[in-house]
């Protein structure tokens, strides 16, 4: 079987449907690429046209539902959920994009696949049945939860956030010896400390006041503009760092509201950026949509999160965790969101205690582990 020593050849395959996937695919990358620089590593966008035109026509599709009719969406991940409607999905989706599978091995010839989304890990998994010896095939979780299509049977390694996830594998019939508690794979920056004044300073910044991120992740979903007008009425001056992902439009009305807001917060915006490690460090607390790459980097970051508008089905899941363990506030009232920003703003108790379980349960060296296993294990 493939492992990551020696001069190996390594493929990781995930979706650019909101930016985590490919997030946690990049930091395995970089791990790999960081203990062995003489390995191919090579990640690819399995939602890209020219890759699988069946997956980008199902991303269109999703991002269509998210958009217009989200409730169709839920009832169609709680479909997938079930083992009947998930398994008759799965075999369907795995089916038609294996062709793109045998594609990608025919061009990478990889001894090793690594997936981080359950599109490709079921084209993968679809084709390992049939060609178990081409290469190794390792999963890893990008949720706090275990959906139907994540579950599949000719997979090498699972790599998951928690253990409770481990036990629902185990339940579903995947070996216990197979699966790994890891955690989901963030950047290594978030394993190494930042300077918050030369921070600060860069983006004229004051430590004296309360410092609000404010995220909508990679896709700029999660209600901004909302949180961006509450952050209006609050009377007290902050220091207000929006992060609004690829989103062009959300960007300039973004940069709008702050150019509104100036005689009152100091505002700066971001688009796309690589900076959140940094940005986090200087910030009181995160005001984002539950998205589990977020939730990973907030909690290595020791950031107490404020949770709202979730995607429908694992987002929803990723933010019941996070306020189960004490680490975010999770509002899902629209009328409750102002009373709990003025909570994380004056309770500072609160926001210690949030900071101390943010560092017993984060997990910032998930992708060293991951690597480390599968140089052990495959």
């Amino acid at each position: 079987m493939a492992n990551v020593s020696g001069e190996n050849r390594i493929l990781l395959i995930a979706a650019s449907i909101g930016s985590g996937h490919m997030k946690a695919a990049e930091a395995i990358a970089d791990e790999i690429r960081r203990v062995n620089p003489g390995a191919f590593v090579e990640v690819v966008d399995f939602t890209m046209w020219q890759v699988s035109w069946a997956t980008a026509f199902m991303k269109s599709c999703y991002l269509f539902m998210l958009k217009f009719i989200p409730n169709l969406y839920e009832l169609m991940y709680r479909f997938t959920g079930g083992k009947s409607g998930g398994l008759s999905v799965q075999s369907l989706v795995s089916m038609i994009t294996s062709h793109d599978i045998k594609n990608l091995t025919r061009k990478y010839e990889p001894n090793l696949v690594i997936c981080t989304h359950p599109f490709p890990a079921g084209a993968a998994s679809w084709r390992k049945g049939n060609h178990p010896d081409e290469f190794g095939l390792a999963t890893v979780i990008t949720d706090y939860s275990v959906h139907q299509m994540w579950i599949y049977h000719h997979v090498d390694a699972y790599f998951v956030a928690r253990a409770s996830m481990k036990m629902d594998l185990v339940a579903a019939g995947i070996p216990n010896e197979t699966i790994f508690v890891t955690g989901i794979p963030i950047g290594r920056k978030f394993s190494v400390a930042i300077d918050p004044d030369r921070v600060r300073d860069e983006f004229g910044l004051d430590a004296d006041r309360p410092c609000v991120l404010i995220m909508g992740g990679g896709l700029g979903l999660g209600g901004v503009d909302m949180a961006l007008k509450e952050m209006a009425k609050i009377e007290r001056s902050l220091d207000v760092i929006v992060v609004t992902g690829k989103n062009e439009k959300l960007y300039s009305r973004a940069t709008t509201l702050a150019n509104e807001m100036s005689g009152h917060h100091h505002v700066v915006v971001f688009g796309f950026t690589d900076r959140v490690r940094e940005l986090m460090g200087v910030s009181s607390f995160v005001i984002t949509k539950p998205g589990a790459l977020t939730i990973s980097e907030a909690m290595a970051a020791r950031l107490p999160m404020l949770l709202h508008e979730p995607i429908p089905g694992p987002e929803t899941q990723n933010a019941v965790y996070a306020a189960r363990e004490g680490v975010a506030i999770w509002v899902n009232d629209s009328e409750k969101f102002t009373s709990a920003i003025y909570e994380l703003l004056t309770d500072d108790d609160r926001i210690k205690i949030m900071r101390k379980r943010a560092m017993r349960i984060g997990r910032p060296s998930a992708a060293r582990e991951i690597v480390e296993t599968l140089a052990e294990k495959m």
